[in-house]
C-alpha cells in the first residue's frame, strides 16, 4: 500500500499559504487554477518510506465518546481525506483501538473505504502510508496473536500491507513478560512483509532505547517513535525522546500538537468543549495566556493562523506532526501549516513563552520512562 520514492531534494523557493488570514489571492488570476497548498513533491524521510511533512490523525473517526463521531459524518470525512490527498498529504495516522464501543476499529475501515473510492491519479492513491497502532491489551501475550492483530487491520482496511505497524504503548510498567513478546510480534509482521516498517507509540526514553537496541539485535530497523510533542508538551522526557530519535535514525511522529484544540486559539476560560476535553481545558486554558499571545502575535505577522503557527514549530523541531480531522475546513487550514517556515528567532520566542505558561499538558498515562 505504501511505495517508497527518493526523498526530493530541497527546492529553494516557497509558496506562501493559504489561510483565513490570507486573501491576497482572491483576486489573482491564477486562481482558478486550483494549485496545491504546498509543493507536493516535498517529502520526508520514514524509515523505507516518503511521507509529507505532516500527516493527518485519525482518533476522531470513530470515537463518539471524545470526539462526538456519527456515522453522518462519513461522507464529510471522505471529503477532508481526499482534499488531504489531493493537495500532498499521504501520510496518515490510525489505531486498531480507535472507535468506540461496536464502533472499535471504525476508523481502519474509513480509512480502507477512503482509500479504495479515491478517484484521484492511481499513483497518488499508491503513494499513501497508512500507519496503525496495534494495542498491547492484556489477551495480547504471543507473538503469533500480535500478528493476528497487524492481519485483522489489514483485513479492515483491506489493503495487502501496512505502512508503518507500531506498537499502541509499552506495558513494561505493568507487565514486563509480556512486552518482550510484543516486541517479537513486531518482528514477526516485519519479516512477514505485512508492514514496510516499525514504530512505536509512547514509550520513554528508556524504553525507546531498549526497543531499539533489541529491534537492531533482530535485524529490524526501528523507523518511528510517536509521542505527544507541542509547545504545551516540550518536557525534559519529550526533549530527551527527541535527541534519541535524533541520534538513531528514528523519525519523531508528533500526536496532538495542538493540545487537543488547546493551542487553536478557539477556545478560552469561559469557552470550553463539551465532555471530558472541558474538564482537562478548565484547568490549563487559564494559565496560556503568554502562549496564546506569542502565537496570535506571529500569526498575525505572517499572516497565518494560530493553529497553523503551532503546528509549524513542530515542522522546524524535525518531527511529524500528525494533527487529527474531522472536516474539511480544518484540513485546508491545518495544510496552511505547510509551505513555510518559522524563523529561529520566532521558534524560540514561542519556547519561551511556553516556559511562562504555569501549566502544561498531561502526558499520557501509558508512557513509560
Amino acid at each position: 500500500m505504501a511505495l517508497s520514492f527518493p526523498v526530493s531534494k530541497p527546492i529553494s523557493f516557497h509558496v506562501r499559504c493559504s489561510s483565513p488570514l490570507d486573501s491576497s489571492l482572491s483576486s489573482s488570476p491564477f486562481k482558478a487554477l486550483k494549485l496545491p497548498l504546498f509543493w507536493p513533491w516535498q517529502k520526508v524521510k520514514l524509515g523505507p518510506l516518503s511521507v509529507s511533512p505532516m500527516g493527518f490523525g485519525t482518533w476522531a473517526w470513530g470515537n463518539q465518546l471524545l470526539w462526538g463521531y456519527d456515522e453522518s459524518m462519513d461522507t464529510q470525512l471522505q471529503q477532508t481525506f481526499n482534499f488531504a490527498v489531493q493537495n500532498g498529504i499521504n501520510l496518515f495516522d490510525t489505531a486498531d483501538s480507535y472507535g468506540t464501543g461496536k464502533l472499535n476499529g471504525q476508523s481502519e475501515k474509513l480509512l480502507g473505504k477512503f482509500i479504495r473510492q479515491f478517484q484521484g491519479k492511481k499513483q497518488v492513491q499508491n503513494d499513501i502510508v497508512i500507519a496503525t497502532k496495534f494495542a498491547a491489551y492484556p489477551w495480547r501475550l504471543t507473538p503469533g496473536q500480535f500478528v493476528n492483530a497487524c492481519q485483522s487491520s489489514l483485513d479492515r482496511m483491506q489493503i495487502e500491507q501496512i505502512g508503518i505497524g507500531q506498537l499502541h504503548w509499552s506495558t513494561a510498567n505493568y507487565a514486563p513478560l509480556q512486552e518482550k513478546a510484543l516486541w517479537d510480534g513486531l518482528v514477526a509482521m516485519y519479516e512477514k512483509g505485512l508492514v514496510r516498517a516499525v514504530g512505536v507509540s509512547n514509550y520513554g526514553p528508556k524504553q525507546l532505547l531498549k526497543i531499539h537496541d533489541y529491534l537492531q539485535s533482530r535485524g529490524v530497523p526501528l523507523s518511528s517513535a510517536q509521542v505527544q510533542f507541542s509547545l504545551l508538551s516540550m518536557g525534559s522526557d519529550q526533549m530527551e525522546i527527541k535527541d534519541i530519535c535524533d541520534s538513531l535514525g528514528i523519525r519523531l511522529i508528533a500526536y496532538s500538537p495542538l493540545g487537543l484544540g488547546m493551542l487553536t486559539g478557539k477556545y478560552g476560560p469561559s469557552d470550553l468543549p463539551k465532555g471530558p476535553r472541558g474538564l482537562l481545558f478548565g484547568q490549563i486554558l487559564p494559565g496560556l495566556r503568554p502562549l496564546l499571545d506569542s502565537l496570535r502575535d506571529i500569526a498575525q505577522r505572517r499572516r497565518k493562523t494560530i493553529p497553523q503557527v503551532a503546528i509549524n514549530w513542530c515542522i522546524c523541531k524535525g518531527t511529524i506532526p500528525i494533527p487529527g480531522v474531522k472536516s474539511l475546513k480544518q484540513a485546508e487550514e491545518n495544510v496552511g501549516a505547510l509551505g513555510w517556515q518559522l524563523s529561529a528567532d520566532e521558534v524560540v520566542e514561542l519556547e519561551n513563552a511556553a516556559l511562562e505558561s504555569p501549566r502544561k499538558m498531561i502526558q499520557n498515562v501509558f508512557q513509560t520512562r
